[in-house]
């Protein structure tokens, strides 16, 4: 099923039963007096975090939602069955909103947390609850409460620790699965990576670290070119950013400026997000070095501008062993977040240029 990370639904209580008007009836009891009983509760709507479940796909068709109403009151005091409730089940990181004033109604984030959200229609007294010593048959009951709507938008950021970005066609996907067991769409061609993936990697230390890849970033994705750049949401919750350069040479491209690119779309999107712990992984050292830039030269640049880089093979795992023990120390020392790094300008030194040597 389709990918789907943000949705409005309109969801709906139940409306509560009527109470019941009826008198007691039976042989040998002569006027017996009212026992009409109450209508039942309305179903209630309850968002709740399932672990087992990546996407909000299952509301790509449904979008209109309502929980059972109450069952009426019935005679010999006898109270309506309540409606059965709504639960949407949604993954952890989810984020419900009212979809028409914008107020953040709940956050989901562990597996098994529960919410409600509108709660069901309360049910009518049935005429039981009326008689008094100068009314004794009373011949009304109430009606139950209805139950209400709400538009909600459901938003799904993923609980990553590391997430892994970059422009498209650098590799990332092949990083993730050398990382972790997942097994993404992988090719030579951009954009192959169209929704985000999941993988969980475990350090030497046996600690297991969700890892995200989403779809690459270009120049004006926060104006919609390419895939935009809504996916940099699952990486907003992560402790540390894996950013992926394509060492090999590719005439018109400076691979510094290629790095602040992402960058600038980053900020943009989220100036918190360009102050997160990064780490440069420059990729695709296992080629010919007749069409690679000089990865020393680029990780003096990097250094110069305050980021660890790592020259690494995604393809042979090259260069993994020390990037997962950078990793370990960075998470170590790092818990959710850093100083902001200095920006580059395009204005350094001659000296820190990447071209093709």
């Amino acid at each position: 099923m389709a990918f789907l990370d943000e949705v409005v639904v309109w969801a709906r209580s139940g409306d509560g039963g009527a109470g019941c008007v009826s008198f007691l009836r039976e042989k040998y009891k002569h006027r017996g007096g009212p026992n009409g009983g109450d209508g039942g509760k309305g179903g209630s709507v309850f968002a709740r975090a399932v672990g087992a479940t990546y996407s909000l796909s299952n509301y790509v068709s449904k979008r209109k939602l309502r929980a059972r109403n109450g069952e009426p009151g019935k005679g010999k005091n006898r109270s309506g069955k309540g409606g059965a409730d709504l639960v949407l089940k949604v993954p952890p990181g989810t984020l419900i909103h009212d979809a028409d004033s914008g107020d953040l109604i709940a956050e989901l984030m562990d597996d098994g947390q529960e919410v409600l959200l509108i709660p069901g229609g309360r049910g009518g007294k049935g005429n039981q609850h009326f008689a008094t010593p100068t009314r004794r048959t009373p011949r009304y009951a109430q009606a139950g409460q209805p139950g209400h709507e709400k538009a909600l938008r459901l938003t799904l950021k993923f609980i990553a620790d590391i997430g892994l970005i970059g422009l498209p066609n650098v590799g990332k996907s092949t990083i993730l699965a050398r990382l972790t067991m997942a097994r993404p769409k992988i090719d030579d061609y951009p954009f192959t990576t169209l929704t985000p993936n999941l993988g969980i990697m475990d350090l030497d230390e046996g600690q297991p670290l969700v890892v995200a890849d989403i779809p690459g970033l270009i120049e004006g994705a926060g104006e919609g070119r390419g895939l935009g750049h809504r996916f940099l949401k699952h990486v907003e919750r992560t402790k540390l950013l894996l950013h992926v350069l394509d060492i090999t040479f590719q005439p018109q491209h400076e691979l510094l400026e290629d790095f602040e690119t992402v960058r600038r779309e980053m900020e943009y999107f989220n100036p918190e997000l360009a102050s997160k712990p990064v780490v440069v992984l420059m990729n695709k050292i296992d080629l010919p070095s007749s069409v690679c830039r000089d990865p020393e030269t680029l990780r003096l640049a990097l250094k110069h501008l305050g980021f660890e880089a790592f020259a690494v093979s995604a393809l042979t795992g090259e260069g993994f062993d020390a990037l997962k023990k950078a990793v370990a120390r960075v998470l170590d020392r790092k818990e959710g977040g850093a100083v902001a790094p200095a920006r580059y300008n395009g204005s350094e030194d001659e000296e820190f240029k990447t071209g093709h040597p």
